[in-house]
């Protein structure tokens, strides 16, 4: 099983650019299983017909352990296994406390072992590389890191404190950096400060996602682009980084 988590800064395309990396997986014949570690709830809602499953905390309010694996996972298109850890009430307890615990009930309900994923995605919430946000990073969880980012400065500045938290982990054998992924925004030399900022850690940039308008009339559809428009370039594009990724 490899286990693989996305980070990067809010808004950057964490969650499309995962959902249509988890079909292009499941092209390729793989169980798929796809975490949204995000309180908003809402990383898989492009497999669901943009539907959002019961997520995990919201289960463990209701009914405190009494509820088994199949209430915490959902089987969208392609039979990708999707899960929403979820989050707090608002105003009340902690986010990334929620993700600690949301994990740690998918594992105890035993739901890795009954849904035998070949690849399990991690989606994790914007650059927050602290406390449960940290949790898939954590030995026994991700087995590698991937950060997306475009060439905008902000992006570029979160992108650089992930992989530096990355680094600085290191020596607790947690998960390492398997590279950056490109997502586009049309920037001024937006390939080189990418480029730059991945030999400064010592690694590549993994995949190009082309900026297009495809991706924004798939989301419009409740649905990736590899669903929607699966000829198209940036399909094309997302297929070419599971490549990457697999390989």
């Amino acid at each position: 099983m490899l286990k693989l988590a996305f980070y990067g800064k809010g808004g950057i395309g964490k969650s499309t650019t995962v959902s249509n990396l988890a079909v292009a997986l499941a092209e390729k014949g793989l169980q798929v299983m796809q975490i949204g570690c995000d309180p908003k709830a809402d990383s898989t809602v492009s497999h669901l017909n943009g539907k959002r499953p019961t997520a995990v905390l919201e289960l463990i309010r209701k009914y405190n352990d009494d509820f088994v694996w199949q209430d915490m996972v959902t089987f969208g298109e392609s039979r990708i296994a999707c899960v929403e850890t979820g989050g707090p009430v608002p105003g009340m307890g902690c986010a990334g406390r929620g993700i600690i615990n949301a994990l740690e009930k998918l594992e105890s309900k035993g739901a890795y072992d009954a849904v035998k994923p070949d690849v399990v995605l991690y989606d994790v919430l914007g650059d927050v590389v602290c406390g449960g946000f940290a949790m898939p990073m954590r030995e026994g969880y991700a087995d590698r890191v991937y950060i997306i980012t475009s060439g905008e400065n902000m992006s570029i500045y979160a992108a650089a404190n992930i992989a530096m938290a990355l680094k600085n982990f290191q020596s607790r054998n947690y998960a390492r950096l398997g590279g950056f992924i490109l997502n586009c925004r049309n920037v001024k030399d937006e390939f080189g400060k990418v480029q730059t900022l991945a030999d400064d850690f010592e690694s590549s940039i993994a995949g190009i996602i082309p900026r297009s308008e495809t991706v924004t009339a798939a989301e419009e559809l409740h649905k990736t682009v590899l669903s929607a428009f699966p000829q198209s370039d940036t399909a094309a594009a997302y297929r070419k980084l599971a490549e990457s990724i697999w390989e």
